[in-house]
């Protein structure tokens, strides 16, 4: 609402710039907060043999929100003139967004508490909270490292996707707008499938897999892009990105419930992904940017983007390989 009802910079000059980085901060600080809540109580509510599918829908719903965001923008580009978008209809997705706050609500009042936190003896206080969260800051620095493959290619095939093939592509709005609405689909059908998959062979091999194949293909897939920049060869380009984004997503959302010590599992889990993506996903747009002007390589996002999967695979081989060298059993079956 805040970011939507803010007055123009030639109104209040530099406290309107000032007021939508805090609209959008205070969004995204309570977006990360509730992705740990929501994902704890998937897991919660799931039996173990199909955790991963039903954690899994956390980040396909987020879909649901790319896909109408997407198709909102690029009925804006086909109905009203660059100008008019640049001046007034830009408030509009915020508008629209506002819908949903009554919901929310409504949603909440009616959530039940799961059975595993109603079988809890105790609960923690928050100086215990920060005293555990202390004595795991190992756990949450590998949570954190798993998660920046997550975030930095998440903003980099839907923020920075439109973005991308209108400046540096030359593509139209309208056509950037309609890949990331076909990223969005995409996502929204290799998450839970993903998901599924992981609860059947655990999450180690598609944490590795999906890590190894991004540092080898994402800056090639996106040289190859930049050298033919058509609508097609974006899409194409786009998909191949999503596909490992999702199918590595799919597999590190419930590992991150998972390897969280129970008494904090929720502030655990929250605060490795504000980590990530506050450190490295947010300024996904931005280094890409840098990297391009910097370097002269149009593809240079793609680096960034095996820069975020080297992280992950390091991530995953300490937290998961100890395991398989000793034969006990996974963390993914454990828990």
């Amino acid at each position: 609402m805040l970011v939507a009802f803010v007055p123009g910079y030639a109104t209040i000059g530099y406290a309107a710039p000032l007021l939508v980085l805090a609209g959008r901060l205070l969004q995204g600080f309570s977006a990360l907060v509730e992705l740990g809540g929501v994902s704890v109580y998937l897991s919660e509510m799931a039996a173990p043999h199909n955790k991963g599918f039903y954690v899994s829908w956390q980040s396909a719903s987020q879909q649901a929100a790319i896909m109408v965001a997407a198709l909102i923008g690029f009925l804006l580009n086909q109905q009203l003139a660059p100008e008019a978008v640049d001046a007034w209809g830009w408030r509009i997705p915020f508008f629209i967004g506002c819908l949903i706050i009554p919901f929310v609500f409504i949603i909440r009042r009616s959530l039940q508490e799961t059975e595993a936190f109603k079988a809890r003896r105790h609960h923690p206080s928050f100086r215990q909270i920060l005293s555990s969260i202390g004595a795991n800051w190992r756990i949450v620095v590998l949570g954190m490292m798993l998660v920046v493959m997550t975030t930095v290619s998440f903003y980099l095939i839907t923020v920075y996707a439109p973005t991308f093939g209108k400046k540096v592509l030359k593509l139209s709005a309208a056509d950037s707008l309609l890949v990331t609405f076909c990223i969005g689909l995409s996502n929204f059908f290799w998450l839970p499938l993903m998901g599924a998959l992981s609860d059947r062979i655990g999450r180690w091999p598609l944490l590795v897999v999906f890590t190894v194949l991004p540092i080898l293909t994402a800056h090639p897939v996106l040289a190859w892009l930049v050298g033919q920049p058509t609508f097609g060869h974006m899409l194409v380009a786009e998909l191949w990105l999503s596909f490992i984004y999702a199918s590595y997503n799919g597999a590190t959302v419930v590992a991150l419930t998972e390897i969280m010590p129970v008494e904090v599992r929720t502030v655990g889990f929250s605060l490795a992904y504000s980590l990530a993506t506050a450190l490295f996903g947010g300024f996904t747009p931005v280094v890409s940017t840098w990297l391009i002007e910097r370097t002269g390589d149009k593809a240079a996002p793609g680096w960034w983007m095996a820069f975020a999967a080297a992280c992950g695979l390091v991530a995953a081989l300490l937290l998961y390989r100890p395991w398989i060298r000793a034969g006990a059993a996974r963390p993914d079956v454990a828990a």
